[in-house]
């Protein structure tokens, strides 16, 4: 029986939503996600601003160089040149292209094959001798002598009465002006580089060969394999990781060099010992034609750009995932 003193309750219909835009409720989670990002934004803050203005300021100021024409004075001298100082380089007469960055690759490819060949032997032996931490400290002594004291220690070493010579003389050999004849003077320095980077690719090799599992060497010994099988068919092959990192961080060093040729001979004789590095640094401070040296700037990280990605496609045919 319904009570007639209760009233007589009737369902509403839903009350329509708005067409407006939907609102989104941030959570706790959300939040402290976005003062995370603040945070670490602030601390990424003096490390972004230091490449900003120690790299992306002047690579941009050298792209407009190289366009244009300034002896290094004013600013408001600079002049607009297009693609002139690029041409130049490569126009007839001009020594960029030939001796300048012909020196420049074989100086390259002389202390890298030199310095390969080098740090694999010592590496090899290293790592199968006693005594392992006084090995280390002499191959690692190059790398912290600075490259004045190296160059001018081994331009000493090449006179007519230097150690070099005198070797040469004990042994019945005429003594040979190394950094005087044009034939000589860039493979003297292209042995001092190699000798001086060394100590970097047998530290990189040596952390390779240790990385090496002792069980493969341990089944090679067990199917009768002698040490020159062993070094081809598993040392080898296994640092190529290694052997890589090595190639193209001693190309790059390589094509960069600059103090130890300007220590030793200049440039000279001539231009036989002149590279790409060291004709930028005539152009701008010598010349005053710092839109052709940056126009050479440009033109050299293109080649190391290409010979870079030309030895990472060499070692990835070879099965090298790098």
């Amino acid at each position: 029986m319904v009570n007639a003193l209760t009233p007589e309750t009737t369902a509403r219909p839903p009350r329509p939503r708005s067409a407006g835009p939907a609102r989104t409720a941030v959570g706790p989670r959300a939040r402290a996600r976005r003062h995370q990002a603040v945070v670490a934004y602030l601390f990424l803050a003096p490390v972004l601003l230091f490449f900003a203005v120690f790299l992306i300021l002047p690579l941009g100021f050298a792209l407009l160089l190289s366009m244009s024409h300034w002896a290094g004075f004013h600013l408001g001298d600079i002049q607009p040149a297009g693609l002139d100082n690029f041409t130049s380089l490569f126009a007839g007469g001009s020594t960029f292209l030939t001796p300048v960055l012909t020196n420049t690759l074989l100086f390259a490819l002389g202390t890298v094959a030199l310095a390969l060949a080098g740090s694999v032997l010592v590496a090899t032996c290293v790592d199968n001798l006693r005594f392992q931490g006084l090995w280390r400290t002499l191959y690692l002594l190059p790398i912290v002598t600075t490259v004045v004291a190296v160059g001018n220690v081994w331009k000493y070493m090449y006179e007519p009465g230097g150690l070099v010579n005198g070797a040469l003389n004990a042994v019945g050999l005429d003594s040979v002006a190394f950094l005087q004849d044009p034939d000589t003077a860039l493979p003297a320095v292209v042995v001092v580089q190699a000798w001086a980077s060394v100590g970097t690719a047998i530290l990189i090799l040596t952390a390779g060969l240790k990385s090496i599992p002792e069980s493969y060497y341990e089944a090679a010994a067990l199917d009768g394999a002698g040490p020159v099988t062993v070094f081809w068919r598993i040392t080898l092959p296994l640092l190529r990781p290694a052997l890589l990192f090595v190639c193209v961080t001693q190309f790059i060093t390589g094509l960069q060099s600059f103090a130890l040729i300007i220590v030793m001979t200049r440039g000279g004789p001539g231009d036989a010992t002149n590279v790409a590095a060291l004709e930028m640094y005539r152009q701008a401070f010598s010349y005053g034609d710092w839109g052709t040296a940056s126009a050479a700037a440009f033109v050299l990280f293109v080649v190391i750009l290409l010979v870079t990605l030309a030895q990472l496609w060499i070692f990835r045919r070879k099965g090298e995932d790098a």
